[in-house]
């Protein structure tokens, strides 16, 4: 017989297990016989509803302090609601009823898993199994997976073996080394994404690792040390480097770092590459995934599955995304037939920028671009930035000064709406003396443009600091053809312009615009909304689904940093000026196509600020980047924002709405801070929330 000692052993593991929760199904019915929806039970765990969901359908289990907090919840649900019959264990069970449970409603629609090898297989007594492991039926209007990826386009991998996938999958991963994860990936994950365009290639399967999971395969939880945080990558001599190439996988260039690329020459059509993304070395960025670092693994699959179906399966960073999906777009290649031995090979894709690098005029590049250095070139640079105004405070009227309140409006995705049908330049520079203007040739033209006399309480819509110009400068077609249009004559001096052209960036505005305003949607804010309701709504909008919250952010850095790294500068303390640097052997290494978002951008925004005070007898206070400051009588734009008798907003001034290029309430701040803003002549950039300076170039 066991001794006291082992049977006081036995015990007191079992009181140290975890609380046991009751089944998936009667977690729902406890839930709904307390009336307490989903969205509010997430809201009081501190969670998503999507956990929540995943809870209830068996799909993952909360952890430690949720768990107990939880079963807490649940123990005294099933105090007040017992289960019908629950005296009686034999008791026969009811008939059917007409209304099925809320958690059938959730699954019964599912569709089974796909067969797919071992990774298909749940792991007993680890986690609840399911007949199916994929998630409530989709809704109809949604294409139908591609069945060589049944399980989506990425997975986010867990310390214990459980890979979180698309609409709550959860796979089974028996890895212990990167080279078997690799390999498990593209075996029997069932991950990956379709190509976006008929010319193009699917994308690779990502797998983002948890801290738990990085130590588990033989990876520092963080990169210690200088070299290694300097450089963001692995030595060449650390174990799991080793281990790659022993096994004959090739890492590109910039080793294994955060967003590694592991990969074999491609057999055929057939890629073998596998993204790796580890979160504890700080491979999503706060700034652009606010939050998602600290979130569940099931939760983190689900914001990174919802960008990569509505955006691109993530890269890099979002400005490597952001490239990237410029290209995904727009392949640089077709496959065409050779004319002469009737064989398809490689051709160019009419409207891409194609597979070779390009050089930009000498003023369209940077000063240390070879172009520059070599040719010694001194005639001056394009200067086409964002806004960065600040009116001078001698300009205020008294009647400004009394005014309580200062309200920023700050524009959605002011640049994305500026790449919308912009014709950029797509064959390299021709140099031009003294031609006609045309406005709609892209290009770079030098012009005198200070004989022009605008209003001094506007910014002046030719400089990012608004100040006039003084002589003759580099300006891209958009500005010159501004100046056009506000009535003035140009007479340009020098042009570098490009003959063959095109919408490149459509597509990549199209696909961008539609994720935006989606994801707006699934926040709250929509289109139909009027505007008392859609700044209600965006008041709220973050705290709605963090989740979903986090997307939207990821996809605003999407476009700033996408369009910032068209103009990509070099990095590192071993560069020296002259040496060409890495991105400028990209196609996509475009100064050309930057200047042009942000110069049809500045100049949006000043058409705006012109009507405005055409309008209203408003005029800014100041301007940072897609934020703009207003003095007003009340805390709401709605105080000053002019409107048609029939209540519609008048067109061509700014306008509230969730469509990129329509404004939102971004601040409200006291008088007293703006008139010591310009005062102090302070960089507006450190008090005014939610401009950019500059655009972010990313990583």
């Amino acid at each position: 017989m066991a001794s006291e000692e082992e049977l006081f052993a036995s015990v007191d593991a079992l009181l140290e297990e975890e609380p046991h929760l009751p089944s998936p199904a009667e977690r729902a019915r406890l839930r709904e016989a307390a009336g307490i929806t989903q969205a509010r039970l997430a809201t009081a765990l501190k969670t998503t509803t999507q956990s929540v969901k995943n809870w209830e359908n068996g799909r993952s289990e909360p952890k430690s302090p949720r768990l107990d907090a939880y079963q807490r919840l649940l123990n005294g649900w099933a105090a007040k609601y017992p289960a019908h019959g629950a005296a009686s264990a034999a008791a026969p069970a009811p008939a059917a009823s007409s209304e099925p449970a809320a958690s059938e409603v959730e699954t019964a629609d599912a569709p089974q898993a796909p067969t797919v090898p071992a990774a298909g297989a749940a792991r007993p007594a680890t986690r609840p199994t399911a007949a199916s492991r994929r998630p409530a039926a989709k809704k109809a209007a949604q294409p139908a997976a591609d069945p060589r990826f049944p399980h989506g386009p990425l997975a986010v991998l867990d310390g214990d073996g459980s890979a979180y996938g698309v609409d709550g999958i959860v796979l089974d991963c028996p890895a212990t080394t990167v080279v078997e994860l690799v390999e498990w990936t593209l075996k029997e994950s069932g991950l990956g994404a379709a190509k976006l365009n008929r010319y193009g290639k699917d994308s690779d399967p990502l797998i983002v690792l948890t801290a738990a999971a990085a130590v588990k395969l033989g990876l520092p939880e963080r990169l210690e040390g200088h070299e290694q945080r300097r450089s963001l990558r692995l030595p060449e001599d650390h174990p799991v480097v080793k281990q790659v190439v022993k096994a004959k996988w090739q890492l590109t260039q910039r080793g294994f770092g955060p967003w590694a690329r592991i990969y074999r020459t491609a057999q055929g059509r057939e890629r073998q590459c596998v993204q790796l993304a580890v979160l504890s070395w700080d491979a999503l960025d706060e700034r652009s995934w606010p939050g998602v670092t600290d979130m569940e693994a099931a939760d983190i699959a689900r914001v990174l599955g919802v960008y990569a179906t509505r955006v691109i399966t993530p890269r890099g960073s979002t400005a490597v995304s952001g490239l990237e999906l410029m290209t995904a777009l727009r392949p640089p290649t077709k496959a065409v037939q050779d004319p002469a031995t009737g064989n398809w090979v490689s051709g160019y894709n009419a409207g891409s920028l194609g597979t070779e690098p390009m050089d930009p005029a000498p003023p369209e590049a940077t000063p240390e671009h070879p172009v520059v250095v070599d040719s010694g070139w001194s005639g001056g640079f394009l200067n086409e930035e964002a806004y960065q105004w600040v009116r001078s405070v001698d300009l205020l009227s008294d009647e400004e000064c009394t005014l309580p309140f200062a309200v920023g409006l700050d524009l959605n995705t002011a640049f994305l709406a500026a790449a919308a049908r912009l014709v950029v330049g797509l064959s390299a520079p021709d140099h031009f003396h003294t031609p006609t203007f045309n406005p709609k040739i892209p290009g770079s033209w030098l012009v005198d443009l200070s004989h022009i006399e605008l209003d001094a309480r506007l910014p002046s819509p030719f400089a990012p600091d608004g100040t006039r110009p003084t002589g003759p400068a580099w300006y891209q077609t958009h500005t010159v053809a501004y100046a056009q249009e506000l009535g003035y004559d140009v007479q340009p001096i020098e042009a570098f312009l490009r003959r063959e052209t095109g919408a490149y960036l459509d597509p990549w505005h199209d696909r961008l615009k539609t994720a935006y305003v989606d994801t707006l949607a699934d926040l709250g804010v929509t289109r139909d909304l009027d505007d008392r309701a859609f700044l209600a709504a965006m008041e709220q909008h973050k705290q709605v689904d963090p989740a979903m919250a986090a997307v939207l952010a990821a996809i605003k850095a999407t476009v700033k940093g996408g369009v910032g790294k068209l103009r990509e500068r070099p990095q590192g303390k071993s560069y020296k000026e002259g040496e060409r640097w890495p991105a400028l052997q990209r196609p996509t290494w475009r100064p050309d196509i930057r200047a042009a978002v942000i110069s049809k951008a500045r100049v949006n925004m000043h058409r705006k600020l012109n009507n405005m005070a055409k309008m209203t007898g408003l005029y800014p206070l100041a301007v940072l980047s897609d934020c703009v400051v207003y003095p007003s009588p009340g805390d709401s734009p709605l105080a000053f924002l002019p409107y048609a008798a029939s209540g519609k907003p008048q067109p061509g001034a700014f306008r509230l709405g969730p469509t990129p290029g329509l404004a939102k309430l971004e601040g409200v701040q006291s008088m007293l801070w703006a008139v010591d803003l310009m005062e102090k002549s302070l960089n507006p950039a450190r008090h005014i929330k939610g401009g950019d300076a500059v655009l972010d170039e990313g990583e």
